[in-house]
């Protein structure tokens, strides 16, 4: 649906876009993740017809969009601040795109109910703006970008207004309305929690460049190198010593798990050692007698309680930096004093090697 070759974007000598190269499939939800300045909003506003390349092309749908307007590309585009006209009730705020179509007056009021009918605002086209809740003017932005029946739905940021619960409902509220409409949607969001739960691919992107494209599962679980593990979630880092590469795998000594065979990170370069991750969540507390294939003993030097689990900070000889470990509280976690000594297992295959 979209292609994005080379495209760069460049304010003086600052590239904000640097040799961008993405295709984003028809039907897809596609998220654009990274921190604040690295480039996913310019991108965003480039496809949206807001803001030009410096150099590279966009194609949608198959058809090159230079020169192509921002209201004749077929996109629509939900901004973060919402932009709901005040002093208009629901059903004109939705409607007012459609009034440049000429349409009738009948079909009109069909597309309106079609597109609030859409995002669960059914009987609530008289109301006026003021008197909606945060998720309400959320969803009356959806529909007036969805009335226009575009082909790709742009959304800068839509929920980060929204308290936490609001925005977890609104998280699957999008992600059912994305499936029912069936046309390819494009998130820009900073939250990597969102992007994972909402997407059929992530791309994450730091200074200007695209780092890694993947799924969900696969960005998190195989990062290609450091700086997108520790975006995406607590991760817990140590360097390896190579001893062998053999085709797709990788063998490092380390001074705290020993020798591990793991599979060879994308783009590798031999040069005798890299880095190696392991989550948080991949370590367990062997609770009582219980024994595990590869375990290694520690000590409890911080505790921290977050309702269902708690993280634990935890000293193990031969690591530089104290692992953090994530627990669910069944057996006691949020219990365990400082200075208590326990065992963690692990799973090699859950040791990802990976470049700096």
């Amino acid at each position: 649906m979209i292609e994005i070759r080379g495209v760069t974007r460049s304010y003086g000598a600052f590239k904000a876009l640097d040799d961008a190269n993405l295709a984003i499939r028809e039907g897809e939800f596609f998220s654009l993740l990274g921190p604040s300045g690295c480039g996913k909003t310019t991108l965003l506003r480039m496809i949206a017809g807001f803001d030009t390349p410096t150099s590279g092309s966009i194609h949608i749908d198959g058809q090159p969009m230079e020169g192509i307007p921002a209201n004749r590309r077929p996109t629509n585009m939900v901004f973060q601040s919402y932009a709901i006209f005040p002093h208009l009730n629901v059903e004109q705020n939705v409607a007012y795109g459609l009034k440049r179509l000429r349409l009738d007056a009948g079909e009109e009021k069909r597309r309106v109910e079609e597109a609030l009918a859409q995002v669960s605002l059914s009987g609530l086209g008289k109301r006026g703006a003021t008197e909606l809740s945060g998720g309400q003017r959320q969803r009356v932005a959806l529909a007036r970008a969805l009335v226009m029946r575009p082909k790709v739905l742009l959304l800068d940021e839509p929920l980060s207004a929204l308290d936490k619960k609001l925005r977890e409902q609104m998280q699957v509220e999008l992600r059912r309305l994305q499936q029912a409409v069936g046309i390819t949607f494009i998130l820009v969001t900073h939250d990597q929690y969102e992007a994972l739960a909402l997407s059929d691919r992530i791309a994450v992107m730091f200074g200007g460049r695209i780092a890694q494209v993947a799924s969900p599962k696969e960005i998190y679980q195989r990062p290609v190198n450091r700086q997108v593990a520790d975006f995406l979630g607590g991760m817990n880092f140590m360097k390896g010593d190579v001893v062998e590469t053999n085709g797709a795998t990788i063998t490092l000594d380390t001074p705290g798990f020993g020798r591990v065979r793991t599979e060879k990170p994308a783009g590798f370069v031999a040069n005798g050692h890299a880095t190696l991750g392991i989550r948080p969540e991949r370590l367990r507390v062997l609770w009582d007698d219980a024994t595990a294939s590869h375990e290694i003993e520690g000590r409890v030097v911080e505790r921290h309680y977050f309702g269902e689990i708690t993280h634990l900070v935890v000293e193990v000889p031969g690591f530089e930096k104290p692992l953090s470990v994530t627990e669910t509280n069944d057996f006691g976690a949020d219990d365990l004093p400082l200075g208590a000594a326990i065992r963690l297992a692990y799973d090699p295959d859950a040791l990802v090697a990976m470049g700096d």
